[in-house]
């Protein structure tokens, strides 16, 4: 024993070396670790941060539209994506599982709840387990779930089933503006897939209307978190964080009014309904501001679903030109007044005028004309003879040329939407330069017609139109950038200005005139009806149903505070009469502008008192005498033959009339027919009972036709026969049957119609 002890203790102290040793290595190694931070040339704390750090991303909202009084048009919300986890790596306890244990399960009780079969969530199930897959999610069902779905899947508590948070744009007022406004989705891949960019999130743009024009100030900047974290992912309580906030886009204010653009929905929905027309345009704007109040066209889409959006992908108002129609009239109108070229009194003779000897004749609407007229009538009955004699013989084709120009209608307007087209001025041919001056040949846009109607309802001064308010920061509330009211030209003066509104009140008002539908109780309405021909394959359709029908009109005329435009294409209408295409248009037109002008709290005007008097005996005065007796009384006075003396009156004496009311007068000569053109039948049955005739009257409104020509002597127990017709049937054209007064070839029936 006392032999192997030196042994022993010689083993114990090379032992106790190495051990000793190893405690130096490792105590050097420790303070060179402590001091270095290196391990190996590797710095550790980059390693442990790149293992247990984590940078999360902190989305940026999208900008909110609102309209003019702050209502929301669209705003980004919350959306979920459904995500099945399968790794079983997932789960640490047994009875609290983090993956998906029982697919078929998961798969029924899913289907209750996302737009797909129970076997397809079970085939994606189980396919990702066998494919050894970390997680799967479904495809679009299992995108955009909403807050309430997603509390009730969670609500089901079913193992490795959980989502992630997105956003998507929620457009409250469904079909509302949606050309104006646009919408914004995520951006494809050739492969259908979405973009998802570096940080993860994928990216939005805006791909119409307000959504693409204004897409760098709606779009937000994402922010970034840096946090440390456990091996699975989860924020170690004691962990620090570092943050940099998401700056979220811009929010939009609208020229819009929700009220308004309401009004206008509702309206071109009923419409679409009784008429179902291929085509609706229409705008409402503030010719003081230039604003637009509302826009809309049918067809239309929803802006969340794009449901409808295959059927017009353009903003019909901004990005279409067309032949306007005799809308035009109203700025040819205009430019004459200013260029002192109009006299309403003088005389001209409607039906055809040709412009050169090697010209096809030009017609009025319905192919005869009314014979001499003053050209006020002219305007009153749509007549393409007087704008045509105006353009050439009054104006001069440079001179009118010149007010295109200044009305705006040979470039675009700047309105802030994307894609606005311009007008295309056909100008080169006298026949060119003269359907331009009524509305043909040449195109504009709708746009481009409320602008340069802002010059007639804003005495002289024409605006640009506008539809964007104002820009505002979203996390400040503070205003980037207003935008202000903007004269772009002065083409005529406030005093034209006024004629003109003053003469297109006559247009509504007149019996003669085309646009008796478009009267709104209480409130003075000043426009212009138009009728424009559509281009087809072989030249412009026929038909009376193959018309673009508009009115473009302001009120109250005086100082008219909206311009509301509308136009119909090809409606289903009844029977053969082409005046019928005012009824859809009024339907627009009339409730827009009479709830938008009562929403405005735009008074009615008051009516003055109509003048009565009580109609004194005629009898036995001279019939000088007596015409200026009832002149002086505000009466219209009608003589009946060229005798010296009253013999007879109607009405009777003792009568009490109203102030303008026709008083016929029988006087001791032979007893002649007036020209009866825009009687009342009241006004004719007054001829009768003078005279005795007999009377026979067909339709109703006002007379356009009698079978006893003016100054032709009447005999009691004679047959008048005499037409009447509304004023829109007035102004209907025979557009497939050839009239034989006219002497109209069958090429003058290809000539294009319009009123």
């Amino acid at each position: 024993m006392n032999k192997k002890q030196p042994y022993m203790n010689v083993g114990a102290a090379i032992l106790f070396g190495i051990f000793g040793l190893l405690f130096f290595v490792l105590i050097c190694r420790y303070f060179s670790i402590q001091i270095t931070g290196e391990v190996s040339g590797q710095p550790l704390a980059a390693k442990a941060q790149q293992k247990y750090g984590r940078e999360g991303t902190l989305q940026a909202e999208r900008g909110i539209i609102f309209d003019r009084n702050g209502e929301l048009v669209a705003e980004d919300t919350a959306a979920y994506t459904l995500i099945a986890i399968l790794d079983k790596k997932m789960t640490t306890n047994s009875k609290k599982p983090k993956h998906v244990k029982d697919p078929g399960k998961t798969a029924q009780e899913l289907s209750k709840y996302i737009k797909m079969d129970e076997t397809e969530i079970y085939k994606i199930l189980t396919t990702g387990k066998e494919n050894k897959r970390f997680q799967v999610e479904f495809g679009k069902a299992g995108r955009d779930i909403s807050y309430d779905i997603k509390k009730k899947i969670e609500g089901l508590e079913l193992p490795g089933i959980t989502f992630s948070r997105d956003s998507k744009r929620f457009y409250p007022n469904g079909i509302f503006a949606s050309h104006l406004v646009g919408y914004a989705e995520r951006v494809k891949q050739k492969d259908g897939t979405d973009v998802k960019q570096k940080d993860g999130t994928y990216k939005t743009e805006g791909r119409m209307g307000i959504e693409k024009a204004f897409n760098d100030e709606l779009t937000g900047e994402n922010g970034k978190i840096n946090y440390e974290s456990d091996l699975w992912g989860y924020i170690l309580p004691d962990g620090k964080e570092k943050i940099t906030p998401a700056q979220d886009g811009n929010d939009i204010y609208l020229t819009i009014d929700k009220k308004i653009q309401t009004f206008l929905e509702d309206a071109m929905d009923n419409v679409v309904k009784e008429y179902k027309p291929k085509k609706i345009i229409a705008v409402v704007a503030d010719p003081k501001t230039g604003e637009i109040l509302a826009m809309g066209q049918r067809p239309s889409f929803q802006p969340k679903t794009k449901e409808g959006i295959e059927k017009s992908w353009h903003n019909e108002a901004v990005e279409t030109s067309f032949e306007p129609g005799s809308t035009m009239k109203i700025f040819t109108l205009a430019a004459a007044i200013q260029e002192n070229k109009f006299d309403p009194n003088e005389q001209y003779e409607s039906g055809s005028y040709r412009v050169t000897d090697k010209d096809k004749a030009i017609h009025d609407h319905n192919g005869s004309g009314w014979g001499t007229i003053t050209y006020l009538e002219g305007v009153q009955r749509s007549s393409n003879v007087a704008f045509a004699k105006i353009a050439k013989e009054k104006l001069g084709f440079d001179t009118f040329r010149e007010y295109l120009t200044k009305f705006g209608f040979d470039k675009p307007t700047g309105i802030e939407l994307p894609d606005e087209t311009s007008g295309k001025i056909q100008y080169t041919y006298p026949s060119e330069k003269i359907t331009t001056a009524y509305g043909q040949g040449t195109a504009i846009t709708p746009i481009q017609q409320i602008q340069a109607a802002t010059a007639i309802a804003n005495d002289g001064k024409m605006l640009k139109p506008k539809v964007v308010e104002k820009i505002v920061n979203h996390d400040t509330g503070e205003t980037i950038k207003k935008l202000s009211p903007e004269v772009v030209s002065t083409p005529i003066s406030a005093e034209t200005a006024k004629q003109v509104r003053d003469i297109l009140e006559t247009v509504v008002t007149s019996p003669k005139g085309t646009g008796g539908r478009y009267k709104i109780d209480g409130y003075s309405v000043a426009g212009k009806t138009g009728t424009a021909n559509i281009p087809g394959p072989g030249g412009y359709l026929k038909g009376v149903n193959n018309y673009m029908f508009s009115f473009l009109g302001m009120a109250p005329k005086d100082d008219p505070k909206l311009i509301v435009y509308v136009a119909v294409q090809q409606p289903e209408l009844v029977g053969d009469d082409a005046g019928q295409g005012a009824i859809p248009v009024s339907a627009i037109f009339n409730p827009v502008m009479k709830n938008s002008l009562h929403y405005l709290n735009i008074q009615p005007s008051m009516l003055e008192k109509a003048v009565v008097n009580k109609l004194s005996n005629l009898n036995g005065q001279t019939t000088e005498e007596a015409v200026k007796n009832l002149k002086d009384h505000g009466f219209e006075t009608v003589v009946l033959g060229k005798g010296s003396k009253v013999v007879g009156q109607l009405p009777k004496a003792g009568t009490t009339i109203l102030e303008g009311e026709k008083v016929i007068i029988q006087t001791d000569g032979d007893l002649t027919a007036p020209d009866m053109t825009g009687w009342s039948l009241r006004d004719v049955m007054k001829i009768a009972n003078l005279t005795g005739v007999k009377l026979n009257s067909k339709g109703k409104g006002y007379v356009t036709q009698q079978n006893i020509q003016p100054n032709a002597i009447l005999h009691s127990g004679d047959f008048l026969i005499v037409d009447f017709k509304s004023p829109e049937e007035q102004w209907d054209t025979e557009i497939n049957v050839k009239n034989d007064e006219t002497g109209k070839t069958e090429e003058d029936k290809e000539e294009k119609v319009q009123d």
